[in-house]
């Protein structure tokens, strides 16, 4: 889910970019280290904008100033149970790794529905029910997040598409031809 954060962030400036443009330096400095950056329980997609910037503090023996932003941003942080839109990025035989946006999420092939099967002699790596249903690198999937691990700086995932209306999804808004025994739905 999406939320906005009120969060805080402190920087050191080098004296040499002291002057009238300190401010901005610092937005943007802020923009660089933290947009796009994972805490560990939440990434950070977008700064929305800054609401404080302390006056400088200078650091003793060092002539570096400290400043302490306070800003708003929107972050993302996966749940539990949420389902989510992801893309094949790799197909291998002990299941499916998928990217939604940051997160990397792994589904197992324990949590594949049992009409689709790995197919061993196809090129590219697939799995297949032997009809429309092709799972394959670049496929758009639905996914249930059934699991996940946070690290310092980055989050894993366990995903499922074994219910109903999970599993592959059509790319295209307006997909009138659903192949027989369709399991998801494209919502608009």
């Amino acid at each position: 889910m999406f939320f906005i954060h009120f969060l805080e962030h402190v920087l050191t400036l080098h004296p040499t970019f002291f002057g009238s443009h300190v401010k901005e330096y610092l937005t943007q400095k802020l923009l660089d280290d933290v947009e796009g950056v994972c805490t560990g329980d939440y990434y950070i997609v977008c700064v929305m904008d800054t609401y404080d910037i302390s006056e400088g503090r200078v650091l003793p023996g060092s002539g570096l100033a400290e400043y302490t932003i306070m800003y708003r941003a929107i972050v993302w942080k996966p749940f539990k149970g949420e389902t989510v839109d992801a893309i094949v990025t790799s197909v291998k035989n002990q299941g499916i790794f998928a990217e939604v946006g940051p997160l990397t999420v792994f589904v197992s092939k324990h949590l594949i529905p049992p009409e689709i099967k790995w197919d061993p002699d196809a090129t590219p790596p697939q799995y297949t029910d032997n009809g429309e249903q092709v799972i394959e690198k670049g496929t758009n999937l639905r996914i249930k997040l059934i699991g996940l691990r946070n690290d310092v700086r980055n989050m894993f995932a366990i995903g499922s598409i074994k219910e109903d209306y999970l599993g592959f999804v059509c790319p295209i808004p307006h997909c009138s031809s659903y192949p027989q025994g369709f399991r998801s739905v494209y919502l608009i």
